[in-house]
């Protein structure tokens, strides 16, 4: 008990007093420029089931860039408390980035063994599973009271097998990485959320947009455009920039979520299209099915009846399917179409004729064509 209240005295000094990052800190995992240089900080005192100080730092123009916090946290197991002192960051969005030590601090298992290189960074692998098995575990489900062993029914509790749950803890420190997963991944988060909402303007936006931080772009993504996909004014760059991106999931995201305006007209249909001709197949898809709810220019058509001869089955369905709905397709374009009647497979050359049929064409070039493919459906018709 009084080991206890000596530990909770601690804590209330680290709480109230914080340690600066300038302060020697111990970089055990060696990934200290995960985070950007900053110049100040700003302390936030949070009151959850206790009252402790998150930090945010803020390069030289103010800017936020990541917010950390200075814990003790008393481990108690086998009737003893042992003091647990760590320093955890968080991005923007309350992500789990990375952890240090204070000075002159190590990380114990049980029987005061001290944590090895290998338990150092398990640790980290298991602070960055957001989805951790030890969200829904209670610590009486893990291990059985007073002990460091895994509980028996815990697998079953889980659905897991034994192997995997012991890979989301440490062998003789499971009380260390249950509590620690639950202060980098518990209501903190929706703190750091809240405070960054108030930082929110164009420049971070832009910031967030124009990061490697898939979930900073997905939340800028949400602030500047509306349920219907526009845009805000200004942002139309960084639209463009996203989806010709190197990030497959946010360029197609980002292209079915954009209102279909943004992709109209021969403009920017010049651009979709050089984006398509350097985009892998995935990204290529979502181009064609987007192209099927805009109007399409004269360039834009030809190029894709030009396409559609050497396209594969997929793409060939969705070429036809916007040229489909495009109305008035130019002279061109159903020359084009006609002139693919002789040179492609049965079930190909039937689409077409489908589609030329459907658009009554008037020239006597693509008539002649259209009537020799059906001479070669009925030969003995006339």
């Amino acid at each position: 008990m009084k080991y206890t209240v000596v530990c909770l005295l601690i804590w209330c000094c680290q709480v109230t007093n914080g340690m600066n990052p300038a302060d020697t800190l111990k970089d055990v995992l060696g990934n200290r420029s995960l985070l950007p240089v900053a110049a100040t900080h700003k302390k936030y005192r949070i009151s959850d089931t206790a009252t402790y100080e998150l930090q945010l730092a803020l390069d030289a123009d103010n800017r936020p860039l990541y917010y950390y916090r200075n814990i003790f946290t008393p481990v108690c197991y086998t009737g003893e408390c042992k003091p647990v002192y760590i320093n955890l960051y968080w991005d923007l969005l309350g992500n789990y980035i990375r952890y240090d030590l204070p000075a002159k601090e190590v990380l114990t298992k049980l029987d005061h063994r001290e944590f090895k290189r290998d338990d150092y960074e398990k640790l980290h692998d298991i602070l960055a599973r957001p989805n951790s098995l030890l969200a829904d575990l209670a610590i009486t489900d893990l291990i059985v009271p007073g002990t460091e062993n895994l509980s028996d029914s815990v697998d079953a509790r889980t659905g897991a097998t034994l192997k995997t749950i012991k890979n989301e803890v440490i062998s003789g420190a499971v009380y260390t990485c249950y509590t620690l997963w639950h202060i980098a991944h518990g209501p903190v988060t929706d703190e750091i959320t809240r405070i960054t909402d108030t930082y929110l303007n164009p420049s971070l936006l832009h910031r967030f947009l124009s990061s490697q931080n898939h979930t900073y772009q997905y939340k800028a993504l949400e602030k500047i455009m509306d349920k219907n996909g526009r845009i805000a004014p200004g942002f139309e760059k960084d639209i463009r920039t996203l989806i010709n991106g190197k990030n497959i999931f946010i360029a197609r995201y980002t292209l079915q979520q954009v209102y279909p305006g943004f992709v109209t007209g021969a403009k920017a249909q010049s651009w979709l299209w050089d984006t398509y001709t350097k985009s892998g197949y995935p990204l290529q898809l979502t181009i064609l099915r987007k192209l099927a709810t805009v109007p399409l220019s004269a360039a834009m058509a030809k190029q894709l009846a030009v396409a559609g001869s050497s396209a594969n089955e997929e793409q060939f369905h969705l070429i036809l399917a916007a040229l489909q709905a495009t109305p008035g397709l130019p002279e061109p374009v159903i020359q084009q179409l006609a002139d693919q009647l002789k040179n492609t497979d049965a079930t190909r050359a039937a689409a077409i004729h489908a589609l030329l049929l459907q658009r009554q064409p008037v020239n006597h070039s693509v008539k002649i064509k259209m009537h020799e493919y059906e001479q070669t459906l009925h030969p003995t018709e006339k």
